[in-house]
């Protein structure tokens, strides 16, 4: 009895901590080089701690909340983050799978692969030399300014990944108060 006890224990432990695995549960510590790739590899860094952060825990209650007046619930919202994120991989010709339909993704699978979003978003940007490759007008390539995907879907997603935090707040569960948003961490 007291080995089940103990391998429950255990296997709890596990799972709790295999619930990190996803993504920006932290940002880990980069190092001081200031090239635009580097710089806006960061910022989409900082979106997904953001989202993982305002996602994480979210209740039913919290994904129909929809403030007074007209506008998106939770759910609806973070379904648009989704797809920015699907349009920044397309703008920037960042190859990555999708595991399901949009229509067949329950919230906690979209939750993931939109992290997984960001994390291939995010690896593509800071591999690139020279930013100006995504715009570029030759063949395969977008033929927007690289600002307009800073200014756009980058910009829009991180303005809703703040509307979905205010709305779980209003919903009755706020973020986790343990996290930092400035230095990306988590106390324990």
């Amino acid at each position: 009895m007291r080995k089940l006890i103990i391998i429950t224990i255990l296997f709890t432990s596990f799972m709790i901590k295999a619930q990190h695995k996803l993504p920006f549960y932290e940002l880990p510590i980069e190092k001081e080089e200031y090239t635009a790739s580097s710089t806006v590899g960061r910022m989409i860094d900082g979106l997904g701690f953001r989202y993982y952060w305002s996602t994480d825990g979210l209740r039913a209650e919290d994904l129909a909340y929809q403030p007074k007046g007209e506008g998106k619930n939770t759910q609806q919202t973070i379904t648009h983050i989704y797809d920015l994120t699907n349009m920044m991989l397309r703008l920037t010709k960042t190859d990555f799978k999708q595991v399901k339909d949009k229509s067949e993704m329950s919230f906690k699978v979209m939750r993931k692969q939109t992290l997984h979003n960001i994390k291939a978003l995010s690896k593509r940007i800071k591999s690139s030399k020279d930013l100006s490759e995504f715009s570029s007008e030759k063949e395969g390539k977008i033929s927007i300014p690289f600002f307009n995907i800073i200014n756009g879907p980058i910009a829009d997603a991180i303005w809703h990944t703040g509307q979905v935090a205010s709305f779980r707040r209003s919903s009755g569960n706020p973020i986790n108060s343990k996290i930092n948003h400035f230095s990306a961490t988590v106390k324990e």
